[in-house]
């Protein structure tokens, strides 16, 4: 979105245009994500799909694919090295804040059919890009990449996760975690036809995403004339922009009471961030995994892996639990959420130094 709608658009209005600006986009933030979370949640329900799988796939999908076209298109206009970073900082930012804060929240259901599955593929998906990472710079040093061959691989592996997905949805029709309420709730409901369901989720994507960079957008160029410094701004900020739909779409999900939306967001699109985001870029170009000028520091084998490691590795930790127990514990949400914050301090002391 950056691309279509760049930063220089932002720049030249008035403070008083950028507050109401940010005003709107809040409120068309809340809109389209009302419409993206019902049209999902209607879709489920109609098709006899549990909402978990609905999350993680189709509202995944919309919801990276934005973050996969800017990241391809900044391989071939020469930054490749920006899919590796926004691939990572948004598998931190979904797993560690939007998760963490939605355990805090609401207890969240556990679908064990879905999360012995799903959550296996997050697990594996995150832990071969660091194996990758980390084995082309033993080997190659600070010229280290990922190639073309990893595109290819990684992208042969999203076809499959998405094939099996259908299938395990077919093996598993309308879940295990919705409560009596929910559903009598569904079941007084006018059933909608499948294309108004369509219809909602691609209208309501389509606003979330305009609506995150409008606000973004704005929020960035007040903070710079409100004398924030630019290292704060890209360290949170700009990094919490690339996940504002996935953290919009969670908390309306939680608001709405399809609970289970947010658990298969979060682990939908940790899985295509890695198959999906970095796949497609590494297509178009040879991926630096240490590059100054392809804006990826050392910091990121140092400070960015690890921590997507030690967040996914505590994900499968409490789904490992939620399995035996039926739903996540609101505790769980607590040390990745400390953790996300801590990544962001860190992350802002050691780019001041």
């Amino acid at each position: 979105m950056s691309h279509l709608i760049p930063d220089s658009a932002f720049a030249a209005m008035p403070q008083l245009m950028l507050l109401l600006v940010a005003a709107g986009a809040i409120y068309y933030l809340v809109v389209g994500s009302d419409w993206l979370v019902d049209g999902a949640a209607g879709l489920a329900q109609r098709l006899g799909i549990a909402k978990v799988v609905v999350g993680a796939t189709v509202v995944s999908l919309g919801t990276t694919s934005p973050e996969a076209a800017v990241s391809v298109m900044a391989a071939w206009q020469g930054q490749p090295g920006l899919a590796l970073g926004n691939a990572v900082g948004s598998i931190i930012a979904d797993t560690g804040l939007i998760f963490g804060l939605g355990c805090i929240l609401a207890v969240l259901p556990a679908d064990r059919f879905v999360l012995k599955r799903q959550g296996c593929v997050d697990v594996g998906s995150a832990v071969l890009l660091a194996v990758l990472c980390y084995a082309a710079f033993a080997i190659k040093g600070g010229e280290a990449e990922l190639g073309r061959w990893v595109g290819v691989l990684m992208l042969v592996l999203l076809v499959i996760y998405l094939v099996i997905s259908v299938y395990w949805a077919k093996s598993h029709p309308h879940g295990e975690v919705s409560a009596d309420a929910d559903l009598a709730a569904d079941a007084d409901e006018k059933p909608r036809s499948v294309g108004i369901m369509l219809g909602l989720i691609v209208l309501g994507l389509t606003i979330v995403i305009l609506a995150s960079r409008f606000l973004i957008g704005t929020v960035t160029v007040l903070a710079a004339q409100w004398g924030i410094p630019e290292v704060v701004i890209s360290s949170t900020i700009v990094a919490f922009g690339t996940s504002l739909p996935e953290f919009a779409v969670g908390m309306t999900a939680i608001i709405r009471g399809h609970k289970e939306l947010l658990v298969g967001n979060v682990i939908g699109a940790d899985i295509l961030n890695v198959l999906f985001v970095i796949g497609a870029s590494a297509i178009a170009k040879e991926l630096p995994i240490i590059d100054a000028n392809a804006a990826i520091p050392e910091i990121f084998l140092y400070l960015h892996l690890p921590t997507m490691l030690v967040m996914i590795g505590l994900f499968m930790v409490y789904i490992i639990r939620a399995v035996k127990k039926g739903h996540f514990e609101r505790w769980n949400g607590y040390p990745l959420l400390i953790l996300y914050l801590m990544f962001l301090a860190v992350g802002y002391i050691l780019e001041k130094v």
